[in-house]
């Protein structure tokens, strides 16, 4: 027995090991490159920073930054506010859509491979070159036009939508729901990793689970909740924070382009600063919170 319990501590040992050698580089990484800039930007937050020719001179000026932040500008509230909510609806929106999809690519059918790689695409679609080339594509406004063109303006969500409306059913829960479907290739563009993480927990899940839960009556639905979910929970919660981050480091992120606009355009590095470290403490914050409660129903296994 003790011998038993000493083989499972040197395997999680070695695993444990293992682990930190994976991280190693970014560490040293966060060490050399990030820890100096990362404090110097807090101090720069609490300073009013004046810049001249080849001189960058600090004054200390207490919690004025973050007063004008909430009290006195008349944008960053409205937009932290605006793209908080925007954040927690997307990232579900983008966590259901990944977890179905993976539950799709993971059934046994002709040219699977070739529908996973079309899935992963988005990855490759939404980096810098190719996204610019998307956002810049002369060719693909005109399509764009055309296409509006020729459907002469008649939308099926929209029609749908107007009907609800008038009807006067359910009017906010379903504007959320249109604004999803409206936004539903930005939401495939967003899933391809998590498409994968979840892909990946899908096929560490034993066939032998699923047969034998057919072999005492259990439904495919009741399957899913009784097996899938729990031994694939864990990355939901990996899935999470990393859409979330995911979310916030975008180019379309309205309180990104205001602290950009801040720091470049005004040259005011203080201010700039101040707004950065406030909506990175209530994104922390919010994953923080969230990650605890989701943890709670996380299931670990051996």
């Amino acid at each position: 027995m003790r011998k038993q319990k000493n083989k499972l501590a040197g395997l999680q040992r070695r695993k444990a090991i293992a682990g930190y050698i994976f991280i190693a580089p970014f560490i040293l990484g966060f060490l050399v490159f990030m820890v100096k800039p990362f404090f110097q930007s807090l101090y720069m937050s609490f300073c009013n920073v004046e810049v001249g020719a080849g001189s960058f001179n600090p004054v200390f000026q207490g919690i004025d930054n973050y007063t004008r932040a909430f009290t006195i500008d008349p944008q960053f509230s409205r937009l932290l506010v605006e793209e908080l909510s925007r954040m927690a609806v997307d990232s579900v929106a983008i966590m259901v859509f990944s977890f179905f999809v993976a539950l799709i690519l993971n059934q046994k059918f002709k040219g699977r491979a070739l529908v996973r790689a079309i899935f992963f695409l988005p990855v490759i679609l939404s980096s810098g070159v190719i996204l610019g080339l998307e956002t810049n594509n002369a060719l693909m406004a005109q399509l764009q036009v055309a296409i509006e063109e020729t459907t002469s303006g008649v939308s099926i969500t929209g029609a749908v939508e107007e009907i609800l409306r008038t009807a006067g059913v359910g009017v906010r829960a379903f504007e959320k729901v249109f604004e999803i479907i409206d936004k539903i290739y930005d939401i495939a563009i967003a899933s391809g990793i998590q498409i994968i993480i979840f892909l990946s927990g899908l096929q560490t899940i034993s066939a032998s689970m699923y047969e034998a839960a057919d072999i005492e009556g259990c439904t495919k639905w009741e399957s899913l909740w009784k097996i899938t979910f729990p031994m694939i929970s864990s990355m939901f919660l990996v899935n999470w924070i990393y859409t979330v981050i995911d979310f916030c480091m975008r180019s379309d992120n309205e309180v990104i382009k205001k602290i950009t606009k801040v720091m470049v355009d005004q040259i005011d590095y203080g201010f700039s600063s101040a707004m950065t470290w406030i909506y990175f403490l209530i994104v922390i914050a919010g994953v923080g919170i969230s990650s605890l409660i989701i943890s709670k129903g996380v299931y670990y296994y051996d």
